[in-house]
């Protein structure tokens, strides 16, 4: 009966014994393999699928560790030659306190990725050249992809929804790669213009001219090659309009921006008709907003105008929690892109990560994590050696400023002994009473410190 109905189940399940050796395998599972049910089962799963090993297949790895893994893409070519992809959850089968196999349920990708060439290999027939990226007018963002234990971050989440229920201005200060624009994007996605357009424009460095025709357009013969183009303003109509480090505007452009914002409309650059839009700014910058009006690269007016909803994003060295759950979240994104199966982090490179300022923040987390998974070979965990050079130099400098805990009490031990045995001059038993310790004790440790008790 329990076989009929794993069998009658619409999902592919693979079971193993602890020694690796298939004990059932359905009739789902073998379509997705391309294999039959009778070439799996009573084999290791090893000999029918050669391209795996003990460090790639999800099977052997959950029997090995003896915990489930959840949502694993795996990649793989099966005896007939065929690749296959499948995105995995394993999880250990237990019998009292002993691993007895694992059973693993699978969904296939390999359908969905024939399908996705096919389509590419035929738009690239009818346009005659290679395929061209896709414009998106969308966030991609949610708020479940803002990953955090950290208390502040629960509250900004929360006030983050709070202003996806309005359509006022919102204003976001965070160091660079705190996430501000995901943030943003979940505020978007979550609110009544989800619908509507996203569009994001980083303000640095672009000059006064520039910056006017990318936000309001430019109207033909207005100057000399220009022609009828629609500004951001107006291609994100009915949705959102992020503009990023708003405060390396000219001030002469803010001024512009800032009537924009008060009625809603927008004039061509050259042109002589006005465009009512209807679009929710929000706006993001890396310094604080007082230290940029204390500065004056903030028009006053502006702020106050943006300020309506103001969240500050915290660093990642303000919200260190978040560090292993986030570095996990990275692996399996990277588990992913480069087909590995990276399961655990040492508690060493654990310890070394959480003593880091980070600058960067969690985009430099990210690309830390990144390159530690371009450098695991045939390993499944990430370790000290696999860490940018300049994070095991830094572990260097720390191993020389501060001495292991041991090493100091040996060390606070042996001056205490040799002050007791000054004042005693020499007599243990003295120096005994003075320590309140045994003599026994004592001279052990005299013995074992090599003091010299001539005094």
């Amino acid at each position: 009966m329990l076989e009929a109905i794993l069998g009658s189940i619409d999902e592919a399940i693979h079971a193993v014994n602890s020694e690796g050796i298939t004990i059932f395998y359905n009739s789902v599972a073998a379509k997705h393999d391309g294999m039959v049910i009778e070439e799996v089962l009573g084999k290791h799963v090893l000999d029918v699928f050669p391209s795996l090993n003990k460090q790639t297949s999800t099977l052997l790895k959950v029997i090995e560790i003896g915990k489930p893994i959840y949502q694993q893409a795996q990649t793989y070519k099966n005896t007939n030659g065929q690749f296959i992809d499948t995105v995995n959850t394993t999880l250990p089968i237990i019998v009292g306190d002993r691993i007895v196999g694992a059973v693993e349920i699978a969904k296939d990708l390999t359908k969905i990725k024939e399908l996705s060439q096919k389509l590419l290999e035929l738009q690239e027939k009818v346009n005659s050249q290679k395929a061209k990226p896709t414009s998106i007018l969308g966030a991609k963002y949610n708020w479940d992809d803002i990953i955090s234990v950290n208390e502040k971050m629960t509250k900004v989440k929360e006030l983050g929804r709070k202003a996806a229920k309005s359509s006022s201005p919102v204003m976001v200060y965070g160091e660079t790669g705190t996430g501000k624009e995901l943030l943003v994007q979940a505020i978007h996605n979550s609110s009544s213009r989800k619908k509507g357009p996203f569009i994001a424009q980083n303000c640095s460095s672009l000059p006064e001219s520039l910056l006017e025709s990318i936000l309001f357009g430019t109207k033909k013969g207005s100057f000399t090659g220009a022609v009828d183009r629609a500004g951001l303003f107006e291609l994100a109509h009915g949705g959102t309009l992020f503009l990023d480090e708003i405060h390396t505007m000219p001030l002469e452009f803010q001024s512009k921006l800032l009537r924009v914002l008060e009625d809603g409309v927008i004039r061509r650059v050259g042109g002589i008709e006005s465009y009512m839009v209807d679009v929710r700014v929000i706006v993001a910058m890396n310094e604080h907003p007082l230290v940029c009006l204390e500065k004056k690269i903030l028009r006053s007016d502006l702020y106050y105008r943006l300020n309506v909803f103001f969240i500050e994003l915290p660093p990642l060295r303000e919200r260190k929690e978040d560090i292993v759950i986030l570095a996990h979240h990275f692996i399996q994104k990277y588990n992913y892109q480069f087909s590995k199966l990276i399961i655990k982090i040492n508690p060493q490179v654990i310890a070394q990560l959480k003593i880091l300022e980070w600058p960067g923040n969690i985009r430099e987390l990210e690309h830390t994590i990144e390159y530690a998974m371009n450098m695991i070979e045939e390993e499944d965990e990430i370790k000290l050696h696999h860490l940018p050079t300049n994070m095991n130099r830094q572990k260097e400098v720390e191993k020389k400023s501060v001495k292991p805990f041991k090493l100091i009490i040996e060390q606070t031990e042996k001056n205490l002994i040799i002050e007791a045995l000054s004042v005693s001059k020499g007599n243990v038993q003295k120096a005994s009473l003075i320590l309140g310790l045994p003599r026994q004790t004592l001279q052990y440790k005299i013995k074992k410190y090599h003091v010299n008790t001539d005094f």
